[in-house]
């Protein structure tokens, strides 16, 4: 059964980091290309971060870049999203998924709230 698990959200300060982990487990992980989505109420889902498979690559979105960083280790099946310098507008659902060709899976997603 594939799955992916989100975990490590919360509530956190302006200024603060976080970094919540992804578990993925039931495909090839290492095959796989990994990104971090965030969703916003009222918003649509947008694009965060994404890495290759052997995670030589990584895309940040312009409102991220310098910010976050996404990494992965292939040998735990777990895809990171380093969040630092966390602003008020930050506050939203956090997806990770993975793609391969036509194949893609979504975790259910983490929330986080940057407020203090």
């Amino acid at each position: 059964q594939v799955q992916l698990v989100e975990s490590g959200g919360g509530l956190v300060q302006p200024g603060g980091p976080l970094s919540p982990p992804c578990a993925a487990s039931g495909f090839t992980f290492s095959g796989y290309a990994m990104y971090w989505y965030r969703q916003a109420p009222g918003k649509e889902r947008e694009l965060v971060a994404s890495i290759s498979s052997a995670g030589g690559d990584t895309n940040y979105a312009d409102s991220v870049k310098g910010r976050f960083t996404i990494s992965r280790d292939n040998t735990k099946n777990t895809v990171y999203l380093q969040m630092n310098s966390l602003k008020p507008e930050d506050t939203a659902v956090y997806y990770c998924y993975a793609r391969k060709m036509r194949y893609n899976y979504w975790g259910q997603g983490t929330q986080v709230t940057v407020s203090s």
